[in-house]
């Protein structure tokens, strides 16, 4: 397992590449919208205007009237000022007008290529879109619009202010006494260089954090879907190892965005207070230079409420909304490229995690025990919950074909699991082959059944290595042969042939199991349970699937009928071609031949008659 993908700019940093890859796109948008731009920047030289009206009418106010004694004099300009405050009201609604002109098309524009992604991937990739819901597509719609819009507005406002504020500001120090520029921009300038360096690892770093905790939510994800089959496959610790693989990722990443986010803090610091201190350390040096006590007072108002809360906000917005943006914006443009991969770097659960379990050659005790014993077996979900099974009986001879049926949540897949070993059982007794699952390990369960659930597992790797997987040392002969009896040859000539590489992203439901069918085909393992394993196939598959394993044998003619073939079915057909079939009901389970069952079982009754007149699924 690797670390949490890179950004896909052919290995380059993910704040430097996706700055790369967003900027044309963001000089196109911009240049289409000059005239707002414009008409933003007029009403916010009004907004100039007054900050540099604030700091200049209050030292006028001290040095021509306070100071000198002209106490109408200093009203009359700190007037002036109030009056400067009081007409912000029109310039702003201006900014807010053209603010709208500029991020409601931006907004339409994402909304628009996250259609077009969406569309896209449905048609090149149907596969992946029948595997599951494109959900980033449905967020990129929703969510991730909305941040980029909101994202974008708060930028163009914060930076827009602190601009425009700059100017007023530093033109007022100008105006005031050239030598308080010589103070003041210093740090001012180090402090916003040293901020504007941060911005690109930044980025990359939160990139990297967001990638690596998605890659702890997926990977936490798959491992909790395939508990049943890591247990049974005795694989928890490697689980355990990976999940924490990408535990230590994940906290790599937020330590050094933290240490990002302290030296961001560091620049913060620079540029917001060192000014302020070293104005009031050098304001003796100032008077000597014949800088008066109202353009000090200015200075300090201009520092203290407008440049330095502008800057602040700035800073903070560039940090965290800057980077957030920067992020979200390159997730579409990776969309845009191609179908994006899952976070969660090559967890596509390799060979120690699949779900069919059992293999290697194992002792087989002799034909006259019973292939499969269930006795007085009771199991509930929970201390108050009903049972799903309730003392239960049932014997599976050697080489019978058995179909388990019944409504929806009776309990098919519990009594799957019990028998495999998977699930342990409230009460009663397991036996296969006349040894019981409880205590063995799961090796030894492994040696003695193949279980494969609804969702087949297929990993990254060649066919070959997905169909060997249960039994490695198989030949040639019996791998060509499984695939033959069971009618994957156009499947793997498809994929590229035994020896190609296999992507589970690019495969159906239907191809997944097929690849799962041969895969426990090739097993010696002598029990077989398919938990409607074959419900994605066309009935004409799944038949030639059922009697393959009921038919079972090696291309060498060793036979594997010394074990079972038991079927969770959900079609008529399946408990049609088995030898008995079970009915569980939730009260009276039963237990015969179809023609019994017809007689003696008013729900297999019940369900022959909706069998029969339910149309086949579309596209069987």
């Amino acid at each position: 397992m690797s670390a949490p993908a890179k950004s896909p700019a052919h290995g380059a940093p993910p704040g430097r590449g996706a700055l790369r890859r967003n900027l044309p796109s963001a000089r196109r948008f911009l240049a289409g919208r000059k005239s707002a731009l414009v008409r933003l920047g007029g009403w916010s030289l009004l907004e100039s205007a007054q900050t540099f009206l604030g700091g200049y009418c209050l030292a006028q106010a001290l040095d021509r009237g306070f100071l000198a004694g002209q106490t109408g004099t200093g009203l009359l300009w700190l007037a002036v000022a109030a009056a400067s405050i009081l007409g912000a009201g029109p310039p702003m609604r201006g900014v807010f007008t053209q603010l709208a002109e500029l991020t409601e098309p931006l907004r339409d524009a994402l909304v628009r290529r996250a259609v077009r992604q969406a569309l896209r991937r449905a048609v090149t990739d149907p596969a992946r879109t029948d595997d599951r819901a494109d959900t980033g597509a449905v967020s990129r719609l929703t969510h991730q619009t909305e941040i980029v819009r909101d994202s974008f507005a708060g930028l163009v406002l914060t930076v827009r202010a602190f601009v425009f504020n700059a100017v007023g500001a530093l033109i007022g120090l100008l105006a005031l006494a050239p030598e308080l520029l010589l103070v003041v921009l210093p740090p001012l300038v180090l402090g916003i260089a040293l901020f504007l360096a941060t911005l690109l690892p930044m980025a990359a770093a939160q990139r990297a954090f967001l990638d690596a905790d998605e890659a702890v939510a997926e990977g936490v994800g798959a491992v909790s879907a395939g508990h049943r089959d890591l247990v049974a496959c005795g694989a928890q610790a490697d689980g355990a190892e990976r999940t924490g693989r990408l535990i230590d990722v994940a906290e790599r990443t937020s330590r050094v965005l933290a240490r990002w986010a302290a030296l961001r803090t560091v620049a913060l610091g620079v540029s917001g207070q060192l000014p302020v201190l070293l104005l009031l350390v050098s304001t003796p040096w100032l008077l000597r230079q014949g800088v008066t006590t109202g353009a000090l007072a200015g200075a300090l108002t201009y520092l203290l409420q407008a440049l330095l809360p502008a800057l602040h906000s700035m800073m903070t917005a560039l940090g965290a909304a800057g980077t957030r943006l920067l992020v979200v914006v390159d997730r579409f443009q990776d969309a845009t490229a191609a179908p994006v991969p899952p976070k969660v770097p090559d967890l596509d659960l390799d060979p120690d995690m699949v779900a069919e379990v059992g293999t290697s050659l194992g002792r087989r005790p002799p034909r006259t025990v019973p292939a499969v014993e269930v006795r007085a077996v009771t199991h509930a979900y929970g201390p108050d919950s009903p049972p799903v099974l309730e003392h239960l009986h049932l014997t599976v001879r050697r080489g019978e074909h058995i179909a388990v049926v019944g409504p929806s949540g009776i309990g098919k897949s519990t009594l799957a699991g019990v028998v495999s070993g998977l699930v342990a059982p409230d009460h009663g007794t397991v036996l296969l082959g006349g040894e019981p699952v409880t205590g063995a390990t799961a090796q030894d369960l492994a040696d003695r059944r193949v279980l494969i659930p609804q969702q087949a597992y297929v990993f990254t790797g060649s066919v070959r290595d997905n169909l060997l997987h249960l039994r490695p040392d198989a030949t040639s002969g019996e791998l060509s042969h499984a695939i033959r009896v069971l009618g994957a040859e156009a499947l793997v000539h498809r994929l590229g042939g035994p020896d190609a590489v296999l992507d589970p992203r690019g495969l159906s439901h239907g191809e997944r199991q097929l690849l799962a069918l041969c895969r426990a085909y090739v097993s010696s393992a002598p029990l077989v349970l398919l938990d409607e394993a074959t419900c994605h196939l066309d009935p004409a598959a799944e038949a030639r699937a059922e009697r393959a394993f009921a038919e079972r044998a090696f291309a060498d003619g060793a036979r594997a009928r010394d074990g079972a073939l038991i079927v969770v079915a959900h079609r008529l057909s399946s408990a049609r071609r088995a030898d008995r079939v079970l009915v569980l009901d939730g009260t009276t389970p039963r237990f015969g031949t179809h023609e019994e069952l017809l007689t003696s079982s008013a729900l297999y009754r019940d369900l022959f008659g909706h069998w029969q007149h339910t149309p086949p699924p579309a596209g069987s």
